[in-house]
């Protein structure tokens, strides 16, 4: 066994099952190790693409994916992504190309600084020695990864270790998986704000926002008159029919302040305070009032399901039951497209348990607040801000379910950026519906505009670095260039029935939604 092969059978056997790649000549003794019948291999056409799907695919399956990545360059195409899964608290193993050990010292053109790259977005960091010592490395990496909250792990890759033989694999053993408990004074403490009476919102990220944790949650909010919310961005939410009702923090500064206003306690579960997206002349950087308390009942690294079962405990609710959507039935939507249409067709539209991954920006801003009633699904959410994360994420996530319909909604703008995702979900055959929201500018960046004082509207020459319609991308032509039929639709009627056909194929799907 050489040091690839050695590298390939410790992340099986540590419970990874999918490889997203993009593989390099550095990497050819990994890419002939990934002929393995235990590990499937998925070829990306840009790192990105790689790096989010390891991420969605560990938002649905809540175990790490690895990406294979080609060098310094490798890794800095799919940076972006990586951080967007760092903020997700997703666990992912970079695995990364580097030149042999002797080849480094001539100073090839590929050479590049992978430790300074990585650092900064990665909780761990290690180059391999020799091959004698991958398997404990990679071990080391996917322990990483599988904690809580998920962790980022890179392990570079010299080539000399992937082919030099590997003798006997060493592993660690592995760690005890139990999560933190929280402190309980914290709880009796919070149990006594809940009995005061004051308004109380309690504030739900992570794994807080599904199973378990959110269905005690529902139960203190129906037995305490208290309110759920959540952040506006969350890693991954159930929500529905018959699920506990979050409701979403605003985005926009003067309406998330104006939601927070009336709350005497935040009590914040694997998440912090909320915060405002960004910096604006004048406005606050923190939301809530003045005056209001900020408790922690579960910190990021504990476990919440434990925390709301000690609480629910402290407070005498164990025979309550949980507060929970009721099923809204919302009638399909007609007329033109607008975003109260959008978001009814939405509502109408979702199959049973499906996937929302929602980069809609500026047209999806409202959507979402209108869906709480609709079919139970998963909302899945980019925390960390860069755009380009749904369609690889969708990608991830439909690989990882393949027997639920996820529908990937993103911007014109922010699908640009990785594209290609339509090209692996084709290949895979991966039940994906992609709908654009074709407007034809980064019209978020027009509110921007407004809202950072810069002026009242763009002039000319700024204008022409927001609008993108000239020439105007023909997405359903790009589409079906990559294997994924596409259709236009510019009425409210023709996107419901789109999606609704789009949920009963196979396959990929595209949608472009005509806005004008």
């Amino acid at each position: 066994m050489n040091g690839a092969e050695s590298l390939v059978s410790t992340l099986v056997d540590r419970g990874v099952e999918v490889c997203f790649a993009n593989p390099g000549t550095s990497e050819m003794h990994f890419l002939a190790a990934l002929d393995n019948p235990r590990m499937k291999s998925v070829l990306c056409l840009f790192e990105g693409v790689c790096t989010g799907a390891a991420d969605g695919w560990y938002r649905m399956r809540d175990v790490p994916a690895c990406t294979l990545l080609h060098l310094g360059p490798g890794l800095a195409n799919g940076l972006a992504n990586i951080h967007n899964a760092k903020r997700a608290s997703s666990g992912v193993v970079n695995i990364i190309g580097e030149h042999s050990a002797s080849h480094l010292r001539y100073d090839p053109p590929l050479t590049s600084d992978i430790e300074g790259l990585a650092r900064p977005l990665s909780h761990w960091v290690r180059r391999a020695e020799g091959a004698t010592t991958i398997g404990w490395d990679v071990a080391t990496a996917v322990d990483k990864a599988s904690e809580h909250p998920g962790r980022i792990a890179s392990l570079i890759l010299p080539g000399d270790t992937a082919w030099q033989q590997a003798g006997t694999v060493v592993t660690p053993p592995k760690p005890d998986a139990a999560r933190r408990a929280p402190d309980p004074k914290r709880v009796d403490e919070i149990a006594r704000v809940l009995r005061s009476g004051e308004p109380t919102l309690l504030i739900l990220a992570n794994k807080a926002t599904r199973g378990r944790a959110l269905e005690l949650a529902g139960i203190v909010a129906n037995g305490m008159g208290c309110r759920l919310g959540s952040q506006f961005f969350t890693a991954r939410m159930e929500r529905g029919a018959g699920r506990v009702p979050l409701e979403r923090i605003p985005y926009a500064v003067a309406q998330g302040t104006a939601f927070l206003a009336g709350f005497k306690h935040l009590v914040t579960l694997e998440t912090k305070e909320p915060v405002a997206f960004f910096s604006y002349p004048d406005k606050p950087s923190l939301l809530k009032a003045e005056g209001t308390q900020v408790h922690t009942l579960a910190e990021p690294e504990e476990d919440s399901a434990l925390a709301l079962q000690m609480l629910v405990e402290a407070l005498g609710l164990s025979g309550t039951a949980p507060r929970l959507q009721e099923r809204v039935e919302t009638p399909a939507p007609a007329g033109a497209l607008n975003p109260i249409s959008i978001a009814h067709a939405l509502a109408h539209a979702i199959p049973e348990h499906a996937i929302v991954v929602d980069e809609s920006l500026t047209t999806g801003r409202e959507t979402m607040g209108y869906t709480m009633g609709a079919r139970p699904h998963d909302l899945i959410n980019n925390l960390g801000g860069s755009i380009g994360y749904s369609p690889p994420v969708a990608t991830g996530t439909g690989l990882a379910c393949p027997d639920r319909r996820t529908f990937c909604l993103v911007g014109d703008g922010s699908a640009m950026y990785t594209i290609q995702a339509l090209w692996t979900q084709a290949r895979e055959q991966l039940p994906v519906t992609t709908v654009v929201f074709a407007n034809n500018q980064y019209a978020i960046l027009k509110a921007e505009y407004s809202n950072m004082g810069a002026g009242t509207a763009p002039g000319p020459q700024a204008m022409a670095m927001i609008d993108i319609d000239r020439p105007t991308i023909d997405w359903v032509a790009m589409a079906r260039s990559m294997g994924v039929p596409g259709v236009q639709v510019d009425t409210a009627e023709a996107l419901t029935q789109a999606m609704i056909r789009s949920a009963q194929e196979p396959g990929p799907q595209l949608i472009e939604v005509k806005l004008y």
